[in-house]
């Protein structure tokens, strides 16, 4: 079972840089590339804000790419994200149809071997220990974003996930930068309490990652093509 509400222990002191990466949904090339760009060191702490599968070609590919990356980098944080939530729903038995709906086929194709589609264990264990925000000191890290006026803990699932215009478009400020994906954007959106990172990898544009301290970005724009 996926975490209901869990409680972010107090950060340690920042040594490395604070990153965030915005939603992937399967678009394993554009992940390879942002990294390669990005580079994480051993003592920076990447936060994935969620989404990494539907809708793109290759989910499985993706969780793998993301448990390696995680056995490398011990210190990144893993989010859910509204994605995951309906393929858990979906594999549990629970309203299946929202999965299929919004790109699911094309994760369940990605997991597709000789003798039918098999989720491995260990993707399993990721997708049920994903956690439903992150805090430090300054940021607040959550998939879709938090409804105004309600403390951080008594934020709904419902809302961590799935919340757009009441969040976007709300002044409110919690006394942190809340950095985002969920709503896809042109580019990323940013001010003194949002940073948005969902810049449309899957509808044919980029993934982000953000330096949220230092507010540097980076994208897995490829490179242009060479003249033959």
């Amino acid at each position: 079972m996926a975490p209901s509400h869990p409680t972010s222990p107090p950060s340690p002191p920042e040594t490395g840089r604070l990153l965030a990466v915005g939603d992937i949904h399967g678009c394993l090339d554009h992940l390879k590339r942002l990294m390669e760009r990005v580079r994480p060191r051993a003592a920076d702490r990447v936060v994935f804000l969620g989404d990494y599968i539907d809708r793109g070609p290759d989910g499985r590919g993706v969780l793998d790419y993301l448990l390696a990356f995680r056995r490398r980098h011990p210190r990144s944080v893993f989010l859910k994200g509204n994605h995951e939530a309906m393929f858990l729903d979906f594999l549990g038995g629970v309203d299946q149809l929202p999965f299929l709906l919004n790109g699911g086929a094309a994760t369940l194709e990605s997991y597709r071997e000789d003798r039918g589609i098999r989720i491995p264990k260990e993707h399993l264990d990721f997708l049920a220990g994903l956690a439903l925000y992150y805090e430090t000191e300054r940021f607040v890290f959550v998939h879709a974003g938090l409804r105004p006026v309600l403390p951080l803990e008594e934020q709904s699932e419902q809302d961590l996930l799935w919340i757009r215009d009441e969040f976007i478009g709300s002044a409110y400020d919690w006394g942190k930068t809340v950095v985002f994906g969920h709503t896809p954007r042109t580019e990323p959106l940013w001010s003194a309490t949002r940073i948005g990172l969902d810049t449309g990898a899957v509808y044919g544009r980029v993934l982000t990652c953000c330096d949220v301290e230092r507010r540097r970005f980076w994208n897995s724009a490829a490179p242009p093509a060479l003249r033959p």
